[in-house]
């Protein structure tokens, strides 16, 4: 058995010339979707055994998402891997992986290759061709090798070292947590689902299952117009969006930018943020332009399967200074630990965030002893260590506090770099913050978009702040450039300030 395929099989015979995916350029209906996908299953399920991972080295599109499911039809498990990024990082994903089947296009050969790749590569064109008929009986046994237990995906994100880690999340997980997620959130069979995350990004396991689970839209938004804000809102409002799952980084875009000015979207009925913490001012523009819209803030990591918690923001415009992180989702036990490993139950006292109990991934592919490190048993549940840090408001909610690796030791202080971005935010005229520690120099960094200058932002945070917390060294840049996930390209600013990693 896997779930996820169940409930997809499930919505195709519920709805099955309801549209599932949509591009730029094509669309599939339910019913195409899976007959692509079922095409592409049987030629991988003669070429894999079962749980193996298949790499797709492709952007995202319709078809892309018909191979997705090909490689679950096939009894493996999908990595995407972005054709675009940096060859150093393909490298070190790939070996990490060490994957024997590879599914691209002719136009991505040569990239694939010099980024290392020694085994069989199969063509997406091929596999998805009409001449390509399903195996139904091979999918069959495939689907009888299957257990909740088999992954379902890989994504790799960043490691603190360097060297990019594997979590891989078994289909049970995913499904109790769509399952969860659906049913919180509301997701209805009317919905269309504005997809900004990239495959190889955990945000778009929201996207694509959550769609799948309920028979909703997947709207395919072109990572282009996420540079643009009217092209993107004239899309939002020519497709009909009525969900967006995005990174903050992708809304404040949109706020920061005065795209409201311009166009604002009509059908949109719910915007959920998530990835890094949301700056009050953006969200109040959102809330200003578009008032009848309901907004939640996720928190989780990749390797609790998505998110953990919820915040769902109350009518009006946002008053506090920071936006809990929320309450669990169902299935989920979240809750902080002492340094000393002891259970935190006092209000405002700060320590990590714990999450044990549903849809914990099975930990880093290939990589034992980074698991062990992060996956510990705590009461006899397995439970993973976040590395972040919250406290208990006296309300019951969680507020997020940052980073382990973001808490410096300068001047003799412990410092929250995301306290000082927040005092930087306070003024009307700065949109967006980014504070760095250049542990060479002993010098805390702040780069700000905004329209105040360096030295009226430095007389601002006098007031706000202890001198020890005001950044060295202010710059004003037109604006941040973001990585492949969405969020704050934080090493792209070291490099340009001579900051050493």
């Amino acid at each position: 058995m896997n779930p996820v395929l169940d409930k997809l099989e499930a919505t195709v015979k519920r709805m099955p010339e309801k549209d599932a995916v949509e591009d730029l350029d094509s669309h599939l209906t339910y019913r195409q979707l899976q007959t692509l996908a079922r095409r592409a299953g049987s030629r991988l399920a003669e070429e894999i055994r079962p749980g193996e991972p298949v790499v797709l080295f492709l952007e995202k599109s319709c078809r892309a998402l018909a191979l997705l499911y090909g490689v679950l039809y096939g009894g493996g498990f999908y990595v995407f891997i972005d054709p675009l990024q940096p060859q150093e990082r393909m490298r070190r994903i790939l070996a990490r992986l060490d994957a024997g089947i590879c599914v691209t296009t002719a136009e991505n050969l040569d990239r694939l290759q010099a980024a290392g790749f020694t085994g069989q590569i199969l063509l997406a064109d091929e596999l998805l061709s009409e001449q390509t008929a399903p195996d139904l009986i091979l999918l069959q046994q495939r689907r009888g090798e299957m257990t909740a237990e088999s992954l379902l995906y890989g994504i790799f994100t960043s490691g603190s070292t360097g060297e990019p880690k594997g979590v891989v999340v078994s289909a049970g997980a995913a499904a109790d947590f769509i399952g969860h997620f659906t049913d919180e959130m509301g997701i209805r069979p009317q919905d269309r689902v504005g997809n900004q995350a990239p495959f190889d990004f955990d945000v778009s396991v929201k996207d694509i299952f959550s769609c799948a689970f309920t028979g909703a839209t997947l709207v395919l938004i072109p990572r282009t117009y996420f540079a643009v804000p009217r092209s993107l809102l004239d899309y939002l409002q020519e497709r009909k969006i009525t969900v967006l799952i995005w990174a903050v980084s992708a809304l404040c875009m949109i706020s920061a930018f005065h795209g409201f000015d311009y166009l604002l979207p009509q059908k949109l009925r719910m915007v959920m943020f998530c990835g890094e913490a949301m700056p009050v001012r953006q969200l109040q523009i959102w809330q200003d332009a578009l008032p009848d819209v309901q907004y939640v803030n996720l928190y989780g990591p990749t390797e609790i399967t998505c998110n953990c918690t919820y915040y769902r923001l109350p009518a009006g415009l946002w008053k506090g200074r920071t936006i809990p992180i929320g309450q669990p989702f169902p299935g989920r036990k979240v809750f902080l630990l002492d340094e000393n490993g002891q259970i935190i139950t006092e209000p405002e006292c700060e320590g990590q965030i714990a999450v044990s109990g549903e849809s914990i991934s099975a930990g880093y592919y290939h990589d034992e002893e980074r698991t062990r490190q992060s996956f510990v048993t705590l009461d006899g549940q397995r439970t993973y260590l976040t590395g972040d840090y919250a406290c208990f408001g006296y309300d019951g909610l969680l507020y997020f506090h940052g980073r382990r690796d973001s808490q410096i030791k300068h001047m003799g202080h412990r410092i929250e770099l995301g306290e000082v971005e927040r005092a930087m935010m306070e003024p009307a005229a700065v949109s967006r913050a980014c504070c760095l520690f250049d542990s060479e120099h002993r010098r805390i960094w702040g780069f700000y978009e905004g329209d105040i200058a360096e030295t009226d932002l430095r007389m601002k945070l006098k007031a706000i702040l202890p001198g020890y917390m005001i950044p060295g060294r202010i710059f004003r840049i037109r604006q941040f450039r973001l990585n492949k996930n969405g969020k704050i390209d934080r090493m792209d600013l070291r490099r340009k300030a001579g900051i050493a990693v």
